[in-house]
């Protein structure tokens, strides 16, 4: 497998403001990576960076704006209940396939 030829730099501003979206109560390392399509480790390393100080920035340019923490917090809700409903969706489609199983065999009181 040929070795990537570009790699993503990131400044200190988008690193802090990352590990800060992770100390979200209720928010994964995993899903924020995702969202901001980095490798979860890379988060994991900044938030060493950050305990040791090797990330420097200002201190309210890491702070998430009141609208972005709403907008997480009902986003994180949405996730939640989609999960829920695919759930739900799972267990209808076994218990349907359950009940046309069921009307396909004979029972030995209908003989």
């Amino acid at each position: 497998m040929p070795r990537k030829k570009h790699y993503n730099f990131y400044d200190d501003h988008f690193k802090a403001t990352a590990v800060a979206l992770t100390n979200i109560p209720g928010a994964f390392v995993r899903e924020v990576a995702q969202i901001l399509d980095i490798h979860e480790v890379m988060l994991y390393r900044w938030r060493m960076e950050m305990r040791r100080g090797e990330i420097v920035t200002k201190k309210r340019s890491a702070q998430l704006d009141p609208e972005m923490k709403t907008e997480l917090k009902r986003l994180r809700k949405i996730e939640r209940e989609h999960a829920q409903l695919k759930e739900e969706n799972e267990i209808l489609k076994k218990f349907e396939r359950y009940i046309s199983q069921r009307q396909k065999t004979p029972t030995s009181s209908s003989k």
